[in-house]
């Protein structure tokens, strides 16, 4: 395959424009960051997952006209109910905050529970393929566009798969750097009790185009 920069650009701007908005994905990477808790293996498992997406939307959702309507309804069932759940644990720790590295004088009730490298990986996996989002922006809408390109959809999946390792880096880079520096309970509150209105509004939106 020859590598045409353009195309390779083309993939990589768009699948860096769609990522960046602040959705469950980007928050739960935020969220291990600040936490010191697995950052950089969350990283990993969701740049992963979403080469898988693109590599599903370039070479075969794209050419198959993209998700069915049965698929794709339960697709965003699941993602729902997950959203869901995860929007009251937010909103729980909103009741009850907590800082990801609390201070000498601390009780120990003011830490955040550990997480394993198992549950690390399957959280990640969890925002990253159970959010109808990313399938839609990341498999569909990435798949279609690189149709426009023929034979050079290679080079702009890999473009786009690019995108998203550059993306999920700097995030997580940006995540270590401000968990170093937050630790305020007001400013943890602040964020869980946003992160619990985006979920339970996604999870809204979501139900809501089912009917």
């Amino acid at each position: 395959m020859t590598l045409a920069f353009p195309t390779f650009t083309a993939g990589m701007v768009l699948s860096m424009s769609l990522i960046m908005a602040i959705g469950p994905q980007n928050a739960h990477v935020l969220r291990m960051g600040l936490q010191r808790q697995h950052l950089w293996l969350t990283v990993a498992v969701c740049a992963l997952a979403d080469i898988v997406l693109i590599s599903l939307g370039v070479f075969g959702l794209a050419r198959l006209g993209g998700l069915s309507d049965k698929l794709l309804g339960a697709l965003i069932g699941a993602g729902v109910l997950f959203l869901g759940v995860y929007g009251w644990q937010a909103f729980q720790r909103f009741l009850k905050p907590q800082t990801p590295v609390a201070p000498a004088q601390a009780t120990a009730a003011a830490h955040p529970a550990p997480v394993t490298q198992h549950q690390a990986i399957l959280s990640a996996l969890a925002f990253s393929w159970l959010n109808p989002h990313a399938w839609l922006d990341t498999a569909v809408l990435i798949g279609t566009a690189s149709l426009a390109y023929g034979p050079g959809s290679k080079a702009f999946g890999l473009g786009a798969a690019t995108g998203s390792v550059v993306w999920f880096l700097v995030l997580g880079a940006a995540a270590f750097w401000l968990g170093r520096r937050l630790n305020s309970l007001h400013l943890w509150r602040a964020l869980d009790g946003a992160v619990a209105l985006m979920m339970w509004g996604t999870a809204a939106w979501l139900l809501a185009g089912l009917f």
